[in-house]
């Protein structure tokens, strides 16, 4: 660590050597956890794992880091109402590449962060056989040149978050608060205010993806400001994806990949190109349900859900699409590839054409209600251009009270 100034905000700290060479919890040393009963006889209670406390000082931490990874992995316990202040790199990050399995348990306001005016580095990078897991952390202030503003998921390498906060990161390429080629799991977090030049403005993914009851909120990105997933999967389940910006597609970008959203608000996303609160697209399929897709904006077409041209198909379940606008076409949903639609609502969105759907591939309604979309010029409800729309009437789905009309070229409907 020769040559590194860092320093820190908060208690007074140990030295580094002390702290690095002060029994280091390893993988191996840890005792095994299981349940244990407790002492009143209730029931069982799972014994906390054991950790290494690292005081409130930046080369304490790089120091436990550096030994947990000789020492094949640790536990490291962070200063409660701590800043750790990174003021150098170390290679392109912050604090030791991450080789082994590591977790880093904050405490109430702990945080790391790069100095502000030190050089570009990100906070973290997690390596082949790395396994980082980070608890009650607050992972700030990082900006790179290349992907992953705050952290760095190479292939083979892991990442979760628990109870943790990404925020005001920035990326020049991909991935403004976490770049992910491996796999990340993001529980009960919040990926907030981070920016990316290219994709991925909260997080760009190539890996597998999982992010529960967490919210990708306020972060932009040229395409995919929430979330942009490509060639593998993605799972959403709870929380949101909101109030992010992107020239393509503001919240979720399901790009030559599968995709999985489960009771998610996806609200008041905006983009200058088409697909602002979901698209679908490059070969791709998602399954969305019990999902509210509301108040997102498009300057072209799409503003609630976009499907492209192609192999792309989206299923929509008990779910509602409302007050989408988009100012040319397909307020609520533009389609171009396949959409199944179940026991969804589609009201209130509008366009110039097309307020509640705009269909060029096909599209199936089943108990489905199109109803209160406006179209400025045709087609408020559903506007079919050259491609097939079922609205499977027997299962109860209805379009109605839209304006100006309810359906252009689609079987069955009154216009």
């Amino acid at each position: 660590m020769t040559g590194l100034a860092l320093t820190t905000v908060g208690t007074p700290a140990a030295s580094a050597a002390n702290t690095a060479g002060r029994n280091l919890t390893t993988v191996d040393d840890q005792p095994s956890t299981g349940n244990h009963r407790d002492k009143s006889g209730k029931g069982e209670k799972e014994r906390k794992p054991p950790g290494t406390p690292v005081p409130c000082d930046a080369d304490a931490l790089i120091a436990a880091i550096t030994l947990a990874n000789a020492r094949g992995g640790a536990t490291l316990n962070l200063a409660s109402k701590c800043t750790y202040l990174l003021t150098a790199p170390i290679d392109d990050a912050g604090l030791p590449d991450i080789t082994t399995p590591i977790t880093l348990n904050g405490d109430k306001h702990t945080t790391i962060t790069r100095a502000a005016a030190a050089q570009q580095f990100r906070i973290l990078t997690v390596n082949t056989g790395g396994d980082l897991t980070l608890n009650h952390l607050t992972i700030t202030g990082g900006q790179t040149d290349n992907d992953g503003g705050a952290i760095l998921v190479n292939t083979g390498g892991a990442l979760t978050t628990n109870h943790s906060t990404i925020t005001r990161n920035i990326a020049a390429t991909a991935g403004g608060g976490i770049a992910n080629n491996g796999t990340t799991t993001v529980n009960h977090s919040t990926v907030s205010r981070n920016t990316a030049s290219d994709s991925g403005g909260g997080i760009h993914s190539l890996g597998l993806l999982n992010v529960r009851e967490s919210h990708v909120d306020a972060n932009i990105a040229n395409a995919g400001g929430g979330i942009f997933e490509s060639g593998s999967t993605v799972t959403v389940t709870g929380g949101s994806i909101s109030g992010n910006q992107a020239g393509t597609t503001g919240g979720l970008f399901v790009f030559g990949a599968n995709g999985v959203v489960t009771g998610t608000k996806i609200t008041r996303n905006t983009s200058s190109g088409s697909g602002t609160g979901v698209r679908v697209d490059n070969t791709a399929q998602l399954t969305m349900r019990h999902v509210n897709v509301s108040d997102n904006t498009s300057d072209i077409s799409g503003g609630g859900l976009f499907v492209g041209e192609g192999d792309n198909f989206a299923v929509v379940e008990d779910s509602l699409l409302k007050n989408n606008t988009a100012t040319f076409t397909g307020g609520g949903i533009f389609n171009s590839g396949e959409t199944v639609l179940r026991r969804t609502k589609v009201v209130g969105n509008q366009a110039d054409v097309g307020g509640g759907i705009q269909n060029f591939g096909t599209v199936n309604l089943f108990t489905t209600k199109v109803t209160k979309n406006i179209a400025i010029t045709t087609g408020g409800g559903i506007l079919n251009s050259g491609g097939t729309v079922n609205l499977n009437t027997a299962t109860g789905t209805v379009v109605i009270k839209n304006r100006p009309n309810n359906c252009v070229n689609v079987p069955g409907c009154a216009g």
